[in-house]
């Protein structure tokens, strides 16, 4: 996709819902070498009460999504994906924003995530708004073996940009 056409584009998020599984599914693929399953997904939305599940919408076509667990004060994000033609476009930074938002609303008072070690540009906008390293888990992405950060951010204590 050309620059001109992502910039033109409106992009509007909305919750995830069980007719999306196709679209998200295939956004699995572009995104990780070992996507989540159907089941997966379907389990997340219908039988996890703790999960919620938005999408990025352009021109009728899923282009990004994450995923947000709130149980008893924390929060943790599962996943953010973004098509690769789509990214670096904001798309990302507009779902993690979203997230910090909704977890707030939902009573969250801290937020976790875990990013590959080699994700750097993912790193640079998880500090943005405010997450700290917390330690490391070995091997926790099974296609590569590779370590996970994991980071944290208080959402009670300080304001989001």
């Amino acid at each position: 996709m050309s620059q001109n056409a992502t910039e033109k584009a409106e992009i509007h998020v909305r919750f995830m819902d069980v007719t999306d599984l196709d679209q998200v599914l295939d956004l699995e693929a572009k995104c990780f070498s070992t996507p989540w399953t159907r089941e997966a997904f379907y389990s997340e939305l219908v039988k996890n009460q703790f999960a919620y599940y938005t999408v990025a919408v352009a021109k009728g076509k899923i282009i990004a999504y994450c995923g947000l667990w709130v149980v008893v004060g924390d929060g943790h994000i599962t996943n953010i994906a973004v098509d690769p033609e789509w990214r670096r476009h904001g798309i990302g930074e507009r779902l993690l924003k979203g997230a910090l938002v909704l977890a707030v609303k939902l009573g969250a008072d801290r937020l976790s995530l875990e990013v590959r070690l080699s994700n750097v540009a993912a790193q640079n906008l998880y500090r943005k708004y405010g997450f700290q390293k917390g330690g490391i888990r070995k091997n926790y992405y099974t296609d590569t073996q590779e370590d996970a950060q994991v980071m944290w951010v208080g959402l009670r204590d300080e304001k989001r940009t």
